[in-house]
């Protein structure tokens, strides 16, 4: 528990005493997991809006993908502005604001165009990333980053719960009460977080200009590597989570509901990972877990490629990736916390969870232009299985010699 010492003048003495570090970051996890949900809406109803828009497999594509490259990119400004401002601020706001897409979607949004509008718009949900990250950060102590940022990544349930829920909902209770439910969730918690959600004091503020800050960040040689790792593990989370009910529904001709509850599967192994990468990285050092989960990701995206029997070979292998991807996620920000100065960790980690989020862009178009050519997914596979072993041999080269030179020997980044 992390408490401020009273050093404070009387006159402010809702200052005196922080609030535990436990329970701002279970604040942060759940608003994260509430602004994911809100995120990952249209994923689900994939199949559902081709049906009703008469969409091509590459337009069914754009429809999910759009909403994941503005919450990437939107993540840079957003996780500045948090080095700035601070979670106490940012988050109620971002929240907020996410409430008006979400119901444009669920009540007015009936066309091609509007969805993508709607959509773009949606992408605000994805941004919340930045500004968790920072906030946990300066609530724990080095040896415990890893673990604790692991921890708040589990957020990215909230695609779970979409999966889980959108398809259900709808059926049972329209397809506009999925959109309602979730736009309540995010005014709740918005109100919350300004109540109760409080920066830790010892953070330091960043008193740059934005854009000085954002250039900073991008001269940093670490941001660099430390975005194509995450582009690669969280992107490929991204991807998954946002075209697998599409993949399974067309290349195993399961029914929409069915391929959502596997879905949902792959993104909760995937979510509980998260935190377990972050804590091997705490305990063995971040270089040697990425390197393991690379390994595992280019194989078995190799077996996918043959598509094997869904039961038991194809389940064992999505199930592994999933497990591989969450556990590289976290490790990629048990990194961040290492080598970045803290005043600086909101800003990177926009870069980097931008990069994260435009390496889940990338796959569905990919995986929907190459079925739309060949009526076949193997070649995507196959360009996941070269990227995650390009990961690997960057993680074992380029990255371990950083980690040598940068970071400190107690930190979780040692190779």
């Amino acid at each position: 528990m992390t408490r401020r010492k009273s050093a404070q003048p009387p006159t402010r003495p809702a200052d005196d005493i922080a609030p535990p570090a436990t329970g701002m970051l279970a604040l942060a996890t759940v608003g994260f997991a509430v602004a994911f949900w809100a995120w990952a809406l249209l994923a689900p109803l994939g199949a559902t809006l081709r049906e009703q828009l008469s969409l091509t497999a590459f337009q069914q594509s754009l429809v999910v993908a759009v909403p994941v490259v503005v919450g990437s990119l939107g993540r840079i400004p957003v996780g500045a502005l948090t080095d700035r401002f601070g979670a106490r601020r940012m988050f109620p706001a971002v929240t907020a604001l996410t409430i008006l897409p979400v119901l444009y979607l669920g009540f007015l949004a009936d066309s091609l165009a509007e969805v993508l509008i709607g959509g773009f718009f949606l992408g605000l949900g994805g941004t919340t990333f930045a500004i968790g990250v920072p906030f946990v950060n300066a609530w724990f102590p080095a040896q415990r980053r890893g673990f604790a940022i692991g921890v708040f990544g589990m957020g990215t349930g909230g695609t779970a719960l979409a999966s889980f829920t959108t398809i259900p909902l709808t059926d049972a209770l329209g397809q506009s009460f999925p959109f309602t439910l979730v736009a309540i969730l995010l005014a709740v918690y918005a109100v919350t977080a300004h109540l109760l959600l409080r920066d830790n004091p010892t953070r330091p503020a960043a008193t740059a200009p934005l854009l000085a800050r954002i250039g900073a960040g991008l001269r940093h040689g670490v941001t660099w590597q430390l975005a194509f790792l995450y582009a690669v593990a969280f992107g490929g989370f991204v991807a998954f989570s946002v075209y697998l009910p599409t993949y399974l529904t067309t290349a195993y001709g399961l029914d929409r509901s069915d391929a959502g509850l596997r879905t949902a599967g792959f993104v909760v192994l995937a979510v509980l990972m998260r935190p377990v990468g972050g804590l091997l990285a705490d305990r063995v050092g971040a270089v040697p877990v990425l390197l393991c989960c690379y390994v595992v990701i280019a194989l078995l995206a190799v077996v996918a490629a043959t598509r094997p029997p869904l039961v038991p070979v194809g389940t064992a292998a999505f199930l592994g990736m999933a497990a591989a991807l969450g556990a590289g996620s976290g490790a990629v920000f048990a990194l961040v916390a290492a080598l970045v100065p803290a005043q600086e960790v909101g800003t990177v980690t926009g870069l980097v969870g931008a990069a994260g989020g435009l390496g889940g862009f990338f796959p569905p178009l990919v995986m929907g232009t190459v079925y739309g050519l060949m009526a076949d997914y193997s070649w995507g596979y196959i360009l996941l299985a070269v990227t995650a072993a390009a990961a690997a041999a960057f993680t074992a080269t380029m990255v371990r010699r950083r980690v040598a030179t940068v970071a400190p020997a107690d930190q979780p980044a040692r190779g």
